[in-house]
C-alpha cells in the first residue's frame, strides 16, 4: 500500500514562490491499476517523482508499506527502486547500444535477479518482441521501443509500476496495443501501477481515476 499525507512540494526561483503540490492527501491500494490525470503544470509527473523518490518533497510524508521513504538517504531509495520500483517512461530512455535482449537482462543484472535470461526471454515474447531478441532499439518502431520499455519495467517483477505518459510518443493504435499489454502484465503480475497520462481513453481503462488541479486532487473516481 502507498499511502501520502500532507504532502508539499515548493519550487524557489527569481523571488518566486511556486506551489506544485499542496498538502495532498492519498491512499493507494495494493495491486491497484491507478491513472492521473490534469492539465500541464496540475503536478502529475511531480507526484509519480515523489513516490519513486527522485525527488524530495517540502514537507509530508510518503509510506510504502508501512516503510516512509522521505526518511530514506539516496543509497537507501537507491536499492529501493531497484527492487520495488518499475519505471516505462515517454521516450523510452533505452541504451541505444544493447540489443533488445541485452537492454532487458541488463536490468534484471543490476539488480541481481537470478535467471536473467529466461526471464527476459520470456517477458519479451510476452510483449511481443519474441523474434526481436537482438535489433537495437534503432531498429525498432516506436510501439515496439516502448514494448521493449515495458518487459525492462517487469523483468525484476515490481511491487509497483510508475508510467510517466507511456503512449504521449505513439499513433492511437500502437497506443491501445501499450495499454493492453499494461493491462494483461497487471492481471498477470498483479502489481501495483501508477500511471500518468493526459489521455482520457488510457485513464478510462484503469481501475481508478485522480484527477490533479492547481497541486490538488480535485477528482478521484472509481471505474467499473
Amino acid at each position: 500500500m502507498i499511502e501520502i499525507t500532507r504532502l508539499v512540494k515548493i519550487l524557489y526561483g527569481g523571488g518566486h514562490k511556486v506551489e506544485i503540490l499542496k498538502s495532498l492527501n492519498l491512499t493507494v491500494p495494493t495491486g491497484q491499476f491507478i491513472a492521473i490525470t490534469g492539465q500541464s503544470g496540475s503536478g502529475k509527473t511531480t507526484l509519480l517523482s515523489l513516490i519513486a523518490g527522485l525527488d524530495t518533497p517540502t514537507s509530508g510524508q510518503i509510506m510504502i508499506d508501512e516503510e516512509n521513504i522521505t526518511e530514506l538517504d539516496e543509497d537507501e531509495l537507491a536499492v529501493l527502486r531497484g527492487k520495488r520500483f518499475g519505471f516505462i517512461f515517454q521516450s523510452f530512455h533505452l541504451i541505444p547500444t544493447l540489443t533488445a535482449l541485452e537492454n532487458v537482462v541488463l536490468a534484471a543484472e543490476l539488480n541481481n535477479t537470478p535467471g536473467a535470461n529466461k526471464k527476459a526471454n520470456d517477458l519479451l515474447g510476452t510483449v511481443g518482441l519474441g523474434d526481436r531478441l537482438h535489433h537495437y532499439p534503432s531498429q525498432l518502431s516506436g510501439g515496439e521501443q516502448q514494448r521493449l520499455s515495458l518487459a525492462r519495467a517487469f523483468i525484476n517483477e515490481p511491487d509497483i509500476i510508475l508510467a510517466d505518459e507511456p503512449t504521449g510518443n505513439l499513433d492511437s493504435n500502437n497506443s491501445d496495443n501499450i495499454i493492453e499489454l499494461i493491462l494483461e502484465l497487471h492481471r498477470v503480475k498483479r502489481a501495483t501501477i501508477i500511471l500518468v497520462t493526459h489521455e482520457h481513453h488510457v485513464a478510462e481503462r484503469s481501475q481508478r481515476i485522480l484527477t490533479l488541479g492547481d497541486g490538488k486532487i480535485i477528482s478521484d473516481q472509481v471505474n467499473r
